[in-house]
């Protein structure tokens, strides 16, 4: 267990931390679980029970308690009778939920609306602004309110969920390298393999199968089937190489791969040149008997359809900080549900792909 007398000693030494608060970070030790918010600069812990609401000393992370039964995320879904997708929230909770009210997948405060739907999104939770943890327990705590309304919410991973295990913090928000100064911890430790997002992070696919239609970051490059012919040995073996540094990745060739540029998290073949043909997605889409792919990672100023409504792009620059847009499936129909809450269907985009894209090269 953390000591707090030792806490308080080191949250003094870091005077710039004060007016800062994030959390919770939830630890499984031998000793039992425990939760530690951030307060005005302070750590505070918490025993966690198992069962017992997480409640909050600051902020407005609480009232919900932990899986009860963890388990590994999904690689097939069946097709539901709607679904939603977004991307790349990159810290920004307030505007992710504000999308989400908008287009009424949750209510006023927060809590479920989409009934039976799904939600999506394509990775990229971390880095750049300073409410990751935010977004990520709000995912945690929709994932569960959807469930009981026989709903589904599920994040894919995306590279900057890899990048900030591995330890690559090139673009992690200053606020959370004060955090892991409080905590006398690198802040990849936070989420280690002994915490509770931690946990939930490394259970997450890399690809999501759903109905007819694949959700992924980065994209599948023509090259793909070479080396994942099969998208549950694909989320396996991602899973499998979490959190290794380059140099220990570089001795598991498949591995390294898989998270190199023309892996599944990184790829920008749709988008950017050398760009993919169109014989090469449809080669895609037989292979793995798919109608469209989803991917986000490459942002544009809105949600884009390409090579005939083949490929979708879904980051619509979120990470701004000032708007955003999600992907909407109902009916055999697809919609860009926007901010102010309107629908505009989606036309289907040029077959070649190109429309008229410039490259475009962002990490």
């Amino acid at each position: 267990m953390l000591r707090l007398a030792a806490l308080f000693l080191l949250t003094a030494s870091l005077a710039h931390a004060q007016g800062l608060s994030d959390g919770p970070y939830v630890f499984h030790q031998a000793q039992g679980t425990e939760a530690v918010w951030v307060c005005d600069g302070t750590l505070k812990a918490q025993p966690l029970p198992a069962g017992t609401p997480l409640a909050a000393p600051c902020g407005d992370v609480g009232g919900f308690a932990l899986n009860p039964n963890p388990s590994l995320a999904p690689d097939v879904l069946p097709q539901p009778r709607r679904w939603a997708a977004l991307s790349d929230i990159h810290g920004q909770a307030g505007v992710f939920l504000q999308l989400l009210k908008a287009q009424g997948l949750v209510d006023e405060a927060g809590h479920w609306a989409f009934a039976d739907g799904v939600l999506v999104v394509n990775g990229d939770v971390f880095d750049r602004g300073p409410q990751q943890t935010e977004a990520l327990w709000a995912l945690y705590r929709l994932q569960q309110d959807a469930a009981a309304q026989g709903g589904s919410v599920q994040l894919v991973l995306g590279n900057h969920e890899t990048m900030m295990l591995r330890g690559d913090l090139r673009y992690l928000h200053p606020k959370y390298s004060t955090v892991a100064q409080l905590f006398q911890k690198p802040f990849p430790a936070l989420y280690g393999p002994d915490t509770e997002l931690g946990q939930w992070l490394r259970s997450r696919a890399t690809v999501l199968e759903l109905g007819d239609t694949l959700f992924l970051h980065g994209g599948l490059s023509p090259e793909l089937p070479r080396h994942a012919p099969d998208l549950i040995a694909l989320n396996a073996k991602v899973r499998s190489s979490l959190g290794l540094s380059k140099a220990a990745l570089q001795t598991e060739p498949e591995q390294a791969w898989l998270q190199a540029t023309q892996g599944p998290l990184w790829y920008r073949g749709y988008f950017n040149m050398p760009r993919a043909s169109s014989a090469e997605v449809d080669a895609l889409l037989t292979q793995f008997k798919a109608r469209r792919i989803v991917v986000g990672h490459t942002t544009r100023p809105q949600i884009s359809s390409l090579y005939g409504g083949r490929v979708i792009g879904i980051d619509a620059n979120m990470k701004s900080g000032h708007g955003g847009e999600l992907l909407l499936w109902e009916s055999g129909l697809l919609y860009r549900g926007l901010m102010d809450g309107r629908r505009v269907a989606l036309p289907p985009g040029d077959d070649d792909g190109r429309q008229g894209l410039a490259d475009f090269k962002d990490e």
